[in-house]
């Protein structure tokens, strides 16, 4: 024989919930505190404050930042473009203007370098066909000067006058060291005649004549067709000077 228990007679009777005693000794007990409504309220109210002071710096410093910054308005970004290339025009004119200076100073300083001298006589200029001992004899077509020996006729050919010249001064020498040249830039428009002079005495003497004195009695090394002219051979800078002053006729 079974016995079946009957389920609603032998359910465990549930007590009542009763008030929590106070705690025994030694025994853990939770305590939970319910937070007034105010004071959360403050406290969401803190928090919100704080996330828009955060907002508001982060705002701040991304409109520092050079360059266009994200959302910046369009009329800001078009401002500062506008700026930028307004600057950028006026130093390039500003690199205009100062390169244009430069190159007038350079302009001026060159011509007044190359600026025309006038001869006080003629600077005649003849090649020398022989030279031979002593003053030259009445009626020769020569003129006498200082030899290595003593006194030297040189007689001369068919020569130019030169009344002016693109620049005549004085520097140093290129071939000898401490020496001083006389430096001679003829005019266009005695360039050929002068090119065509040197070009038959090349090896030969050139007598420079001022005045019926001979002056200097230069050596062509080669044809000269620019119009550059360098006399040598001035120990000093004292005689190249007196060099440029007798080719002056001064």
């Amino acid at each position: 024989m079974r016995v079946i228990p009957r389920r609603s007679r032998d359910r465990p009777r549930e007590d009542p919930p009763t008030a929590p005693g106070p705690a025994l000794p030694g025994e853990a007990t939770t305590a939970v505190l319910a937070v007034p409504h105010d004071e959360a309220a403050r406290r969401r109210a803190r928090a919100a404050e704080r996330r828009r002071e955060a907002a508001e710096v982060k705002r701040s410093r991304a409109g520092r930042r050079p360059g266009r910054a994200r959302g910046a308005p369009a009329a800001q970004v078009g401002a500062a473009d506008r700026h930028r290339s307004a600057l950028l025009i006026m130093v390039l004119t500003l690199g205009l203007l100062i390169a244009a200076v430069v190159v007038t100073g350079a302009l001026i300083a060159s011509s007044m370098r190359t600026r025309p001298v006038t001869l006080a006589a003629p600077l005649h200029i003849y090649p020398v066909a022989q030279a031979t001992p002593g003053p030259c004899p009445a009626g020769t077509k020569g003129i006498t000067g200082q030899g290595d020996t003593g006194p030297t006729c040189y007689h001369l050919t068919q020569g130019i006058a030169i009344h002016k010249v693109a620049d005549l001064r004085v520097q140093k020498s290129r071939v000898k060291p401490g020496g001083y040249d006389v430096a001679v830039t003829l005019r266009p428009v005695d360039r050929h005649a002068f090119a065509e002079l040197t070009r038959v005495t090349v090896g030969r003497d050139l007598a420079f004549v001022v005045r019926d004195r001979l002056v200097t009695l230069p050596r062509v090394d080669m044809a000269i067709t620019d119009g550059k002219v360098i006399v040598t051979g001035s120990p000093n800078r004292a005689a190249a000077n007196r060099l440029v002053h007798d080719l002056k006729g001064r």
